[in-house]
């Protein structure tokens, strides 16, 4: 090797270790940037063989990430059912706040209420103050049932405003995702930081949606939602859209509150198979979990049937029973019983919100007497007593229905309300789990595509060393070429 040579060599080392150090600091620099990977700067030995003329040494390679496809996708995947978990129990916690069981306020508080009235009437059937005590602590049902169905309608707007958010967020997150590939497209591949930039954005993504991100031979990602509908490719996104969806006319139940419903960009609906992140959990809300309470085009909701069975059956006592006895014998028929409430019979899917005292009864057109039978004499607090009843209830006419099941009415409220209650205990126990299972999968993919600083500092030694080494090497190349010109003319060194 001449002196020439050697210096080329060592020059192209030197330049070698530059690009090392250069990936080194970038490392340190990125150290504690969310998604960053580390990156090696490779180096790649220059054949040596005199007589090809190779002269050896070594040059920059290609610099490789430590980002794990794998780990990657296992961090998503559980940030997917965190997302799941974290929006059931705000949606929860919110339906939860509607009901109360403590028996303080509320529909169960007002029902005790009224069955109280209805045992101090049945003490007193005649008593004004206790007909009008009987009047009033009805209307207090009959509001408690009509505030219970606002709270749940705002549940229930609140949670299509979060659905049409979350469908905002998600275009929005896949909008930077183009951007991204279409600067991977225009050339800038493995930039460190815009990689950082793409791992950070879709796994803020996953938050929201189920999705697969599959990167493509040209570095750019392919965003398949549920799987199976595009969301991105190459330079162009589709756009998912929110729709609500109002009951068909042949429905059971054509007037109740629409569902909601997910539309891919080619309009094909994907409600059914977004089940997965923020989005799947909302729709599970609106969809499943709201309907069970206040309808929808299949099911009137238990509190709908709460109210108008309560309804039906305290109109249906009174209505049996008789306002006074009349005279036989001077022809005066006695008086029947009104209804004591009334609600918006066309629409079963309206009945609490609809829930009312009658207008026109006054308290002494309640009907305490139960009129004599083929088997049983007349009672005159017969009616009056049988309502105080329904707290306990004696038999099945005085209960109401839920899924088949005769419990009293304070019990079918209290099942509505304990339903939301295990729903959320569930969620909050698998919030719990995902928040585990999310860190751990994190952890794992610090330990092996994070910047270990230990391991950079070795390097940066390692780079060091090869620096001295190179400038000894040129120290004596330069002092070899000091005396080769002098021993050639020695003016030139003078």
């Amino acid at each position: 090797m001449n002196l020439l040579a050697g210096i080329d060599v060592t020059a192209g080392a030197l330049n070698a270790y530059d690009q090392v150090l250069s990936v080194v600091q970038n490392n340190v620099a990125n150290s504690s940037t969310p998604d960053y990977a580390e990156q090696t700067q490779n180096l790649v030995p220059i054949p040596f063989d005199i007589s090809d003329g190779a002269m050896g040494g070594v040059q920059a390679g290609e610099v490789t990430s430590a980002q794990n496809t794998y780990l990657d996708q296992a961090v998503r995947n559980q940030t997917v059912l965190l997302g799941q978990a974290q929006q059931g129990v705000n949606s929860l916690t919110a339906l939860q706040s509607v009901f109360d069981v403590t028996g303080q306020s509320g529909i169960s508080a007002a029902l005790n209420n009224l069955y109280t009235a209805f045992s101090g009437w049945a003490q007193s059937p005649t008593d004004s103050v206790a007909q009008q005590s009987v009047i009033s602590n009805a209307t207090d049902v009959a509001q408690a049932f009509q505030q219970t169905a606002a709270n749940l309608d705002t549940v229930a707007q609140n949670t299509t405003n979060q659905i049409q958010d979350t469908v905002n967020q998600v275009n929005q997150l896949v909008g930077q995702l183009q951007g991204f590939n279409q600067q991977i497209m225009a050339g800038d591949t493995h930039d460190a930081g815009l990689e950082a930039q793409v791992d950070s954005t879709l796994d803020e993504l996953s938050q929201y949606v189920d999705f697969s991100a599959l990167q493509q031979p040209d570095g750019t990602y392919q965003i398949l939602m549920n799987g199976q509908t595009p969301l991105l490719i190459e330079g162009q996104q589709y756009q998912i859209s929110y729709q609500p969806v109002a009951p068909s006319s042949d429905a059971a139940y054509p007037s109740a509150p629409p569902t909601a419903a997910i539309v891919s960009s080619s309009g094909a609906g994907i409600t059914a198979d977004t089940t997965g992140g923020q989005l799947g959990a909302l729709l599970n809300i609106a969809n499943t979990v709201l309907p069970s309470y206040i309808g929808d085009g299949n099911q009137a909701g238990d509190l709908n049937v709460l109210a108008q069975q309560f309804a039906d059956c305290v109109n249906g006592l009174l209505t049996s029973g008789n306002i006074s006895d009349g005279d036989p014998t001077d022809g005066v028929a006695a008086t029947p019983g009104v209804p004591l409430f009334t609600y918006d019979t066309s629409n079963a899917t309206n009945v609490a919100a609809s829930l009312a005292v009658s207008s026109t009864i006054t308290p002494d057109q309640l009907a305490a007497i139960q009129p004599a039978t083929d088997t049983t004499a007349e009672v005159s607090n017969g009616i009056a007593l049988a309502l105080s009843q329904l707290a306990s209830p004696q038999n099945s006419s005085q209960e109401g229905d839920l899924n088949g099941a005769s419990i009293s009415f304070s019990s079918f409220y209290g099942e509505l309300a304990a339903r939301v209650g295990n729903d959320l205990d569930t969620a909050n126990s698998d919030l719990t789990v995902q928040q585990t299972a999310v860190a751990q999968a994190q952890n794992l993919r610090q330990q092996v595509a994070g910047v270990n600083l230990d391991q950079q500092a070795a390097l940066l030694l390692q780079v060091q060393q090869g620096y001295d080494a190179c400038s000894k090497f040129l120290s004596v190349l330069d002092e070899l070429t000091s005396d080769v010109i002098e021993m050639i003319d020695p003016s030139l060194t003078t």
